[in-house]
């Protein structure tokens, strides 16, 4: 199988990216700028193709690499990730061991003030726990995701309308089309943490934006997941707000989520 990092990254100096993520193989890097352009460059452990892109949003991102990508296998990945050795070898040897794959969910450490899963068992990822693995952690079987016509969504996430949850979407999408989706326990490499570009608190636009979000994701079930998502997470969410007003913002979002 040939394999391809696909590579988001907003206003980075190339040389300085490359070197410290610990490539190992061809990839794709996206670097969101203030121009346009495209050119590649031939390191010791591959060919990188730039792509300079002017746009903003991390969907948008994701599918302008995808969509230049050549390999077999393609590995997302964001710009403060840096790989361990035989990072490659464990993804290939993952697609062998489930040839019926579309999508795999890796291990990535991170902070533990990000981290939203482990996976300790390997298994089928499904509509009741798809929504915890952040894009970073996923590797595609590109000729099965362009078969299903399958790309981020441009409204959620970094850089564009709402905020996250692009990564959850894509997910949802591919369960939609009826692709496999495993979960495995190798572990690719580690997070080096960082300031979200998103998450600015839990303030009236969170809520807001994971109402949008859930209308997309749950249909006619978005206000009591909703609910249950607020119920569930009070101790934390709701320190500096109330549930009734929580819980008014999120039906504002699926309402808005409804008319786009």
């Amino acid at each position: 199988m040939t394999f391809q990092y696909l590579i988001s990254a907003v206003g980075k100096d190339e040389k300085e990216l490359v070197d410290g993520m610990h490539l190992q193989s061809d990839a794709v890097l996206v670097n969101q700028c203030d121009k346009d352009g495209e050119h590649s460059t031939t390191y010791d452990f591959g060919r990188v193709d730039i792509i300079e892109q002017s746009g903003r949003g991390v969907g948008l991102s994701r599918n302008t690499a995808l969509e230049n990508a050549v390999a077999d296998i393609c590995l997302f990945s964001d710009e403060d990730i840096e790989y361990y050795d035989n990072c490659v070898t464990k993804v290939t040897e993952a697609f062998s061991r489930h040839r019926d794959a579309a999508v795999i969910a890796f291990n990535i450490d991170v902070d533990a003030r990000r981290r939203t899963y482990i996976n300790e068992t390997e298994r089928r990822v499904g509509y009741l726990n798809y929504g915890r693995y952040p894009a970073y952690a996923l590797a595609v079987s590109r000729k099965k995701i362009n078969e299903a016509g399958i790309r981020f969504s441009l409204l959620f996430g970094g850089g564009a309308r709402y905020s996250n949850g692009e990564d959850s979407l894509f997910l949802h999408d591919c369960l939609k089309k009826g692709l496999k989706i495993y979960a495995v326990t190798e572990c690719l490499g580690r997070e080096n943490y960082r300031e979200s570009t998103w998450f600015k608190g839990y303030t009236d636009k969170f809520f807001f934006d994971r109402g949008v979000l859930y209308h997309f994701l749950y249909g006619r079930a978005a206000a009591l997941l909703g609910l249950r998502f607020l119920i569930s997470n009070r101790q934390t969410m709701l320190k500096d707000t109330t549930l009734h007003k929580a819980f008014g913002l999120l039906k504002k979002g699926i309402a808005e989520g409804k008319s786009i």
